[in-house]
């Protein structure tokens, strides 16, 4: 089923996500409802909070990234390979490596992207939908995709990274998203 995606100013967005349990209920359709909708809406991920859940995770897919990939995006990270994969239950364990810009958008925030700084290594800790324990480390586009991510399940948005002057700029396209302004092809949840 596609689920209704959260917009900007809703509260949900804003709130620390918490952990949960191998029973937590119809977690196995919630993930394959969150696929549906992350494809849908021409996704490389999504977090729970984004479909109306505080609960602490995302699925990220990154081939059309990494398959994209042009000559210089190679050079960077020739080894890079993509992953899809069910992250439960995350907990950022360092983030490594130089800090790079890259444009970013998200579904929550449509019509709107801008450069972001994050680091080019994440590790964490996290549950597979199977609930086993994994502490793996990530690098490239695939950890820039995971830290946002991981933003939603600790209530930032990749906003909060931009200097002030940023977000005054784009202030009135985040107040139209938030009163339901926008157009977008896929079916949105405002908080007003």
């Amino acid at each position: 089923m596609i689920l209704p995606i959260v917009a900007y100013g809703h509260p949900v967005l804003r709130k620390v996500a918490e952990d949960i349990t191998a029973d937590y209920p119809e977690l196995k359709k919630l993930v394959e409802d969150m696929w549906h909708t992350m494809y849908e809406s021409n996704g490389v991920g999504i977090a729970a909070p984004q479909v109306n859940r505080a609960i602490r995770l995302f699925v990220v897919d990154t081939e059309q990234i990494v398959e994209g990939f042009d000559d210089e995006d190679k050079r960077m990270y020739p080894d890079e390979r993509p992953i899809k994969r069910v992250f439960i239950n995350a907990h950022k364990v360092e983030e490594t490596g130089d800090t790079w810009m890259y444009n970013e958008g998200c579904l929550s925030i449509p019509k709107v992207r801008e450069d972001v700084s994050r680091h080019a290594r994440v590790k964490l800790r996290y549950m597979d939908e199977d609930f086993n324990e994994h502490e793996e480390e990530f690098y490239g586009i695939t950890a820039r995709v995971i830290q946002h991510e991981y933003d939603h399940i600790d209530g930032k948005l990749f906003i909060d990274h931009l200097p002030p002057l940023k977000k005054r700029l784009i202030k009135k396209k985040l107040d139209d998203i938030s009163v339901g302004k926008v157009k977008v092809d896929y079916r949105m949840l405002f908080a007003k």
